[in-house]
């Protein structure tokens, strides 16, 4: 569905992009009509980066090599907000993107917000094994102490020379004292650790689901929320209507005008969505030029004509490029929509709104179908 053509991969293009996870050969079957959407997404997602990173690198004139195929998919993919962000500025600052300012951004502090989710995961998991511990070792040493203390006085009561017994009992409070508060400090530095990493990872998890560009929630986002609505819908006997978008001819506006032009419009596109249907309506980007809206307790019709007002909205527009004063021209989007509950698998239902587009499409572009009954 994306209008970008996929890149011929060669052999040796092939390896290379296999080994950084950006290329697999397309399945030969598929089991299940849920399988075969999934399976169909997942290729078009994949040919998308694809063209994407090889747009970073040609955009940037870098040459392809490991370092810059595993920096351009750091840029493109969505994973890494912090890294996406800081391409972005170094662009709006009119500043390039070159191999030692890349080596530079990758070279930063594994601590900073580029950190994945992943890392952050594993030190949080390490912070809490430091502060149990820590808390065992407390509790230890505190039942030692009362195990020692009875001891002493058992043998108070025995002794002839009170004095000695006491001053043993004194230095012995003295010991473990000290060795109360040592644990008392590894005890708050552990928690304190142990909330920031906390902190750093709730933050890097708002990030996942976010995509950096349009500040929309992303596809991983969008997914979680459809698989929750689906069953409240049908619980509920309630229409949940899904619909698919994706920009015309987004590839030629690349071409003619850039990456970072590219990226204006698809904020452009995502703002009049919000705009016009964001009321009582999820909208998020689902990747590339492609958006995704979901209203629960909506018809399909009414659905489709509140996205039709959308479209229209934006078609009626004259944009220009404001750092060449070259028109845009006419920037359209076209959709699917499908009635999410009628499904017994949400992906179904995408599949059916993906269906709905390609009509679309084919149609002429620059409108919305229903998916077929």
């Amino acid at each position: 569905m994306a209008t970008q053509p996929a890149i011929e991969a060669d052999s040796l293009s092939d390896n290379i992009l296999q080994r950084v996870g950006l290329f697999r050969p397309r399945p030969v079957a598929l089991e299940a009509a849920g399988d075969h959407a999934t399976s169909r997404a997942e290729l078009r997602a994949r040919r998308r980066l694809v063209n994407d990173i090889r747009s970073f690198l040609a955009d940037h004139d870098l040459d392809v090599t490991p370092f810059t195929l595993r920096a351009a998919h750091e840029a493109c993919c969505g994973l890494n907000p912090a890294f996406s962000r800081s391409i972005e500025r170094q662009g709006e600052f009119g500043e390039p993107i070159t191999v030692e300012w890349l080596e530079q951004a990758a070279s930063e502090d594994p601590c900073s917000d580029n950190r994945t989710i992943e890392d952050l995961a594993l030190a949080l998991e390490q912070g809490i094994e430091e502060l149990s511990r820590a808390t065992k070792s407390m509790r230890l040493a505190t039942s030692e102490y009362g195990d020692e203390l009875e001891r002493r006085v058992d043998g108070l009561n025995g002794a002839s020379q009170t004095e000695e017994v006491i001053a043993q009992l004194a230095d012995f409070a003295k010991a473990m004292l000290a060795r109360s508060r040592q644990i008392e400090d590894e005890l708050r530095e552990s928690e304190r650790e142990t909330a920031a990493l906390r902190k750093n990872l709730d933050r890097a998890r708002r990030d996942a689901e976010v995509d950096f560009l349009t500040g929309l929630p992303n596809r991983r986002a969008f997914e979680e929320v459809l698989r929750d609505e689906h069953a409240r819908a049908r619980a509920a006997g309630e229409a949940l209507s899904v619909a698919y978008c994706d920009i015309d001819r987004f590839k030629a506006i690349n071409d003619s005008h850039g990456h970072e032009a590219g990226d204006r419009i698809i904020r452009e596109v995502a703002d009049t969505l919000v705009q016009q249907c964001g009321r009582d309506c999820y909208v998020a980007r689902h990747g590339g030029e492609e958006f995704v809206l979901l209203s629960r307790g909506v018809e399909p019709v009414d659905a489709w004509a509140k996205l039709d007002i959308a479209r229209e909205e934006l078609a009626s527009r004259r944009m220009i490029n404001r750092r060449t004063d070259k028109p845009f021209g006419i920037v359209t989007f076209s959709g699917g929509i499908a009635d999410v509950a009628q499904f017994a698998d949400p992906r179904e239902a995408l599949a059916a709104a993906d269906e709905a587009l390609y009509r679309a499409k084919e149609s002429g572009r620059n409108q919305i179908c229903l998916a077929r009954g």
